[in-house]
């Protein structure tokens, strides 16, 4: 199959590319190279350095079509941003789909496999199914919610077919040690416990031990970007061969606590952790079923919390040696 991947330049992004080139799909990449970089494309991709909000370049890029399937990774995804600035984020993130479906609309492209959060879920607590109340508590989540509120519509007015995926924490890199996570601002736990391994940080923050699970800390969700990245390969080809449009969880069914990730890493390179209260708002248990997704995509995440971690470590070693 030929796969439009928008945002293919970026995290999660360039590992989905990876992953269908490995199968033997042709890649074309849309990236406006903001938070992507060149360096993560797969060289057998063809690049075309374009803006998703601007219907231009939009167009000119589907003028290299046709294209089989199209997949959106183009979202800005900092929490903390989107409060600061949901303006930024309404406009990239909606508008950008918007665009993104007009211009599929008008060149006669009618899949699409969209990279979605369980941020829609909100301030859930336990575990997250697709019939989960959506309430997102940030601006982030309601444009990602929204986007997918346009996917539904749009492709019942015009006979798309889609697979929307919502997942929480993605952690790891490729095995190939060539693409993997560099954003400056990292958040996420399992990034962020590595960077303080590394002395990148002072010390992991552990915020709160007295939560009612084995350990007294928090249990997340976390999964593998390869793992990830198979899921949306399943997902395109799902469409491909007819399957009916669906919104689908990506996540490991149990979780992780934050101490778990903590062990793992001090397993591999000592980690200084400081002990710190609760912060506002967390849940004691949030994770994501995969239940749907294993039934109709017959997919399920292989790679373990030590995968993560070893593989992310390897990266970021090699890049704090190359830089």
């Amino acid at each position: 199959m030929r796969v439009l991947v928008v945002g293919g330049a970026g995290y999660i992004g360039s590992h989905t590319v990876y992953e269908l080139i490995r199968d033997g799909h042709e890649v074309v990449v849309m990236d406006n190279l903001s938070t992507g970089s060149k360096d993560m494309i797969h060289e057998q991709a063809t690049l075309f350095e374009g803006d998703v909000t601007v219907p231009t370049d939009v167009n000119q890029v589907f003028e290299e079509g046709p294209f089989d399937v199209v997949m959106h990774f183009a979202a800005k995804i900092v929490v903390p941003e989107s409060v600061q600035d949901p303006l930024l984020y309404y406009h990239n993130n909606v508008e950008g789909v918007r665009v993104l479906l007009d211009a599929m609309r008008h060149h006669h492209t009618k899949r699409i496999v969209f990279s979605s959060t369980a941020a829609v879920y909100g301030e859930a607590n336990g575990v997250c199914d697709e019939s989960s109340p959506t309430v997102p508590i940030n601006p982030y989540g309601e444009t990602k919610l929204a986007c997918e509120k346009m996917i539904r519509w749009v492709s019942k007015a015009e006979g798309f077919t889609y697979v929307i995926f919502r997942y929480f924490n993605v952690a790891g890199a490729d095995a190939s040690g060539k693409i993997g996570l560099l954003h400056d601002r990292i958040t996420h736990l399992i990034p962020v416990t590595i960077q303080a391994a590394l002395g990148m940080r002072k010390h992991l923050s552990v915020y709160g031990n007295d939560y009612p699970t084995e350990d007294g800390t928090c249990i997340r969700d976390y999964i593998h970007v390869t793992d990830l990245a198979l899921a949306h390969v399943l997902g395109a080809k799902h469409l491909l061969d007819g399957g009916a449009s669906s919104v689908m969880n990506l996540g490991s069914n149990k979780g992780f606590s934050v101490l778990d990730v903590a062990n793992e890493v001090n397993n591999v390179m000592p980690l200084q952790v400081v002990m710190t209260e609760r912060r506002p708002g967390d849940p004691a248990v949030l994770v994501a079923s995969n239940e749907k997704a294993q039934k109709i995509l017959g997919w399920t995440p292989t790679r373990t919390l030590s995968d993560m971690i070893t593989s992310d470590l390897a990266f970021r070693k090699a890049h704090m040696t190359s830089s």
